[in-house]
């Protein structure tokens, strides 16, 4: 008879401790629940700009309310520890980019891993492109590196650790063979503009930061660091086409939970998310600005990040960059 009432006590426990998690999950889902949405940049930039289309369409489909929050700083670890701080409920994500990978390997001591996130979605992915002022005599990569050899290239950027920080030491140092000298900036817009008042030579963006200048033809793009060119500046050769092959860059945005998420809350983000992304007007808007709409399922998405992590580490080591 214990033993018997033992075992049923258990059965109604877990049976509890299940309708607890489920009535959590669905709170988090629910008609008029927020959803928190932490960018670890400033207003205006990518992952900003993704955060704020995807979160518009999330708070109109499933009528919740969507607070996009800007924590900029330390490369975007701020923004990071706060997701993995907050509760594992599914009502705080993160919004990130390559960045996140980055960081993995050049900061040495950020006070976490990303083990201790989940990957939802990776939801775009947008390309390096090396650009400079039209005014400039180089009419192409070669030009430019030949017209600069045996000089130190200054190069801007949105700021030290960003993809094209990384992705431009890369190029400079082990393929083109030549000093370089980054000028880290605030921003991406105030390293275009270092570049079109003729203040640097170069600007390393990736094509969402400057799309417009470079189509609009404001900005010459030198190359631009994807395997086949892009159709909103189809004119830009490919590192590729320019000599330097196999070099391909880029960067993207993609929503994260704390690890301790329930799976089943991640999966119907993930299908969420991803429902948005394939909507024929959202995809057209994301091209536009220079970003590839990317779909993928939970596990892809883990499986890319993953492999994104992989292959930062590569550039960053070879490099010998490092962060405290």
């Amino acid at each position: 008879m214990r033993k018997a009432s033992f075992i049923a006590v258990a059965t109604l426990l877990a049976a509890m401790t299940s309708a607890q998690v489920t009535t959590a999950q669905a709170q988090t889902q629910a008609p008029g629940s927020i959803l928190t949405l932490i960018v670890g940049f400033a207003a205006g930039g990518s992952a900003d700009s993704i955060a704020r289309v995807v979160g518009t369409r999330l708070g109109e489909k499933y009528q919740r309310k969507v607070v996009v929050e800007n924590r900029p700083g330390a490369g975007a670890n701020i923004a990071t520890k706060a997701v993995i701080g907050a509760a594992p409920d599914g009502a705080t994500l993160l919004v990130s980019t390559a960045a996140l990978a980055i960081n993995e390997t050049l900061y040495r001591n950020k006070g976490f891993t990303a083990d201790e996130l989940k990957t939802i979605a990776i939801v775009a992915t947008t390309p390096e492109v090396f650009a400079i002022n039209p005014g400039s005599s180089a009419q192409s990569l070669s030009d430019f590196v030949a017209q600069n050899k045996g000089k130190e290239i200054a190069f801007a950027t949105a700021g030290i650790g960003t993809s094209s920080h990384i992705a431009a030491e890369y190029f400079f140092r082990e393929l083109a063979k030549t000093d370089a000298k980054h000028v880290p900036f605030r921003g991406g817009p105030d390293a275009t503009n270092a570049v079109l008042g003729g203040h640097v030579p170069l600007v390393v963006s990736s094509l969402s930061g400057f799309a417009a200048q470079v189509a609009g033809g404001q900005l010459r793009g030198l190359a631009v660091a994807s395997p086949q060119r892009i159709a909103v500046i189809d004119k830009v050769p490919t590192f590729n086409e320019s000599g330097y092959k196999d070099f391909t860059a880029q960067s993207w945005v993609g929503f994260f939970a704390p690890s301790a998420t329930q799976s089943a809350e991640i999966d119907t983000l993930n299908k969420q998310i991803d429902d948005i992304i394939r909507e024929p007007a959202i995809r057209e808007r994301l091209v536009a600005i220079g970003f590839d709409p990317m779909n993928a399922s939970r596990q892809e998405a883990e499986d890319y990040f993953r492999r994104e992590i992989a292959r930062w580490r590569t550039m960053v080591q070879s490099l010998g960059l490092s962060v405290e």
